[in-house]
């Protein structure tokens, strides 16, 4: 049987669902020493360090995978949340503006946005950035959290009430997934 770079990949996919991090990251990187030019391939890689603990090596596959592919808005969300896991929130949130200037209406960007704006104790603006991931998606349940606690910390009781019930309301249609 060819080896073969899609091969190698959905191997590694299995690998990692498992929890055999090191045999995926061989495979994703002999995987990309035959198609050494497949973001996907990068961005999985990325992916799975981080799933793994590497940070920094997460960074850089991502970083490689945004070289090849600099449109993909996975790809650059998941470096803003590996560059914020970092504790890098001024690359992050730069990735974060760049992927909303390719789309505005991109509700997980805004969500990862606020979530760092509230880490860095920009409650107001996290605020504005939730509840446009809510106005873009409504039943984004992880944003309505997110707003929900922004809310709580500017004490905006009628906000944290609305959004503890759409939150309600989602949990007992089982949309939380």
């Amino acid at each position: 049987m060819i080896e073969t770079a899609e091969m190698l990949n959905n191997q590694a996919v299995r690998l990692v669902a498992d929890g055999n991090f090191s045999d995926a990251i061989a495979c994703i990187t002999r995987a990309i020493t035959i198609e050494s030019d497949n973001y996907l391939l990068w961005f999985n890689l990325g992916l799975t360090y981080r799933d793994s603990g590497n940070m920094k090596e997460a960074r850089k596959s991502l970083v490689k995978a945004y070289e090849l592919e600099d449109e993909d808005e996975s790809v650059i969300e998941m470096l803003a949340i590996v560059c914020h896991e970092m504790g890098d929130d001024e690359n992050a949130m730069g990735y974060c503006l760049e992927g909303l200037s390719k789309n505005n209406m991109n509700s997980h960007l805004f969500n990862t946005l606020g979530v760092i704006n509230f880490h860095i104790q920009q409650y107001e603006v996290a605020a504005q950035n939730f509840e446009t991931a809510v106005i873009i998606n409504p039943y984004y349940y992880d944003a309505l959290v997110n707003l929900r606690d922004t809310y709580e910390e500017l004490k905006n009781d009628n906000g944290f009430a609305e959004c503890q019930m759409r939150i309600r309301e989602i949990e007992s249609s089982g949309g939380n997934n």
